[in-house]
């Protein structure tokens, strides 16, 4: 299975996607502080990202891009409350592999999560 960071600056959102990630079998560190995210990451393998697009010091979009640096192969999922079609296409161009809407559906996560991981 695969090694999944989750950012977001509201820890419970984090928790939620972290729950329903395990029990797919997957390890999951969660964090709400940008660099942190980012410096786990620069030390350890981590198959997908799922992102917050809306952080406290930067977007996920910057946060992606940061990530991408540190491993390059990393995919990612963006999460918002707040959809728009700059962001979602600042994503993709970014290599974010897929958007989910806040509240998380449940299903929608899983299916997003098995697609993007390869299967």
């Amino acid at each position: 299975m695969a090694h999944i960071i989750v950012l977001d600056d509201v820890v419970d959102a984090g928790v939620l996607i972290k729950r329903i990630m395990e029990r797919k079998g997957h390890e999951v560190s969660v964090f709400t502080e940008e660099e942190e995210a980012i410096r786990f990451a620069s030390r350890n393998a981590v198959d997908l990202a799922i992102l917050d697009i809306k952080l406290k010091r930067m977007t996920g979009v910057q946060v992606l891009e940061e990530l991408k640096k540190v491993r390059p192969e990393i995919k990612a999922i963006m999460l918002t409350g707040y959809p728009t079609l700059e962001t979602a296409r600042e994503s993709l161009r970014l290599g974010a592999s897929e958007y989910c809407v806040k509240p998380i559906d449940k299903d929608e996560l899983e299916e997003k999560v098995a697609e993007v991981l390869g299967g």
